[in-house]
């Protein structure tokens, strides 16, 4: 299959093996690499091999390949690097922290304190405020 690409994107470039990464897994869709700023060791990303920056806009089967490269890779940080736990972190847009504009998701090993900022404090909503957010998104599904 033929993806979109874009000559100016590191991760385009990394599925054109014209940058060379620590591939971990490769298929007809995607792509599994360590990261090289890591926020612990064992860091790694899935990602598509076509360049669609954002959720709302890459093909559900291709995002479903995404998903699925990151539980392989995920199984198998757990199963050898055995961390306390592990987040799978997918931005969309510089607001949500998306530093490369290309689908990808993290693969983020957690240990006790290591001062990873993913975590935030729970506090009650508004009910009103929640009830007529889920009237409009519930209208636009």
């Amino acid at each position: 299959m033929t993806y979109p690409t874009d000559k100016d994107c590191i991760f385009c470039k990394i599925v054109a093996g014209q940058i060379p990464c620590l591939k971990l897994l490769e298929d007809a869709d995607t792509i599994a690499f360590m990261d090289i700023n890591p926020v612990n060791p064992g860091h790694a990303l899935a990602v598509a091999k076509g360049h669609w920056p954002t959720v709302d806009v890459i093909p559900a089967e291709v995002l479903a390949a995404v998903a699925r490269t990151a539980q392989r890779v995920a199984r198998a940080v757990v199963a050898e690097l055995k961390p306390h736990g592990v987040n799978l972190l997918q931005a969309n847009g510089a607001g949500a922290g998306q530093s490369v504009p290309h689908l990808h998701i993290h693969i983020m090993p957690r240990r006790p304190n290591d001062a990873v900022a993913l975590n935030w404090d729970y506090k009650p909503g508004d009910r009103a405020e929640i009830e007529a957010i889920y009237r409009r998104l519930k209208a636009a599904l």
